[in-house]
């Protein structure tokens, strides 16, 4: 099946809050438990960066998790920023610097960053490049890469499968969005052409029927 992309940005606030109110925490949680194998969460006091943070809820769960690391979230949609903003409890928000901008276009306040993480933003973007450009302009020899994201199916029967099996009791709106994110995504081997296309010499992974995790040191 071949890749249908789809918008690159959740800008309406009905398909935000719809996202935002999901329950992720089965992913979300692997996604840090897969972190803290990789990461010392009690030793690790460097700086951070999410690249596509969304409403905040892995950034929340990463500050909880690693309690001695500071956080720059990037996202390029306004409202997602704003439910953050208006809905992490403020000890949170207080160990997280947000900043709006679109990648790969974007400018940073820190030159590089000790780790560099990602979840569900691969699929989203057009050109998959712009997150891989990213990562090696904001990182250094030693910076940790961890990114997460869905693995496209092999028919639309299949994708939708996943999605009543996973999504069943979930709005329409969210149901639709888990759908074409599934089409969107990318198969284990486009993704190892875009590292090697990158030089990134990153680790590739499947650990579910519906997520890749790409890991490793920068070079």
């Amino acid at each position: 099946m071949l890749r249908q992309t789809e918008p690159e940005l959740m800008l309406d606030p009905a398909q935000v809050e719809a996202y935002a109110l999901a329950d992720f925490s089965i992913p979300h949680n692997r996604f840090v438990e897969l972190l803290q194998q990789r990461v010392s969460a009690e030793s690790f006091c460097g700086l951070a960066l999410d690249l596509g943070c969304g409403p905040g809820d892995i950034a929340a769960r990463f500050v909880k998790a690693f309690q001695h690391a500071s956080l720059h979230a990037v996202d390029g949609s306004l409202p997602m920023l704003s439910f953050a903003a208006h809905h992490l409890p403020a000890d949170v928000l207080g160990r997280i610097e947000f900043i709006h901008a679109k990648l790969p276009r974007i400018s940073l306040p820190c030159p590089d960053y000790d780790l560099i993480f990602s979840n569900s933003l691969l699929h989203h973007l057009p050109e998959p490049q712009a997150l891989w450009r990213v990562i090696k302009d904001y990182s250094r020899p030693g910076t940790q890469v961890a990114v997460m994201d869905l693995v496209r199916p092999a028919s639309q029967m299949a994708a939708s499968e996943l999605v009543e099996h996973y999504s069943a009791d979930e709005p329409a709106i969210l149901k639709h969005d888990f759908y074409h994110s599934l089409l969107a995504a990318f198969t284990l081997e486009e993704i190892e052409e875009q590292l090697k296309q990158a030089r990134l010499n990153l680790n590739i992974e499947l650990v579910s029927d519906r997520h890749v995790f790409i890991s490793g040191l920068v070079a």
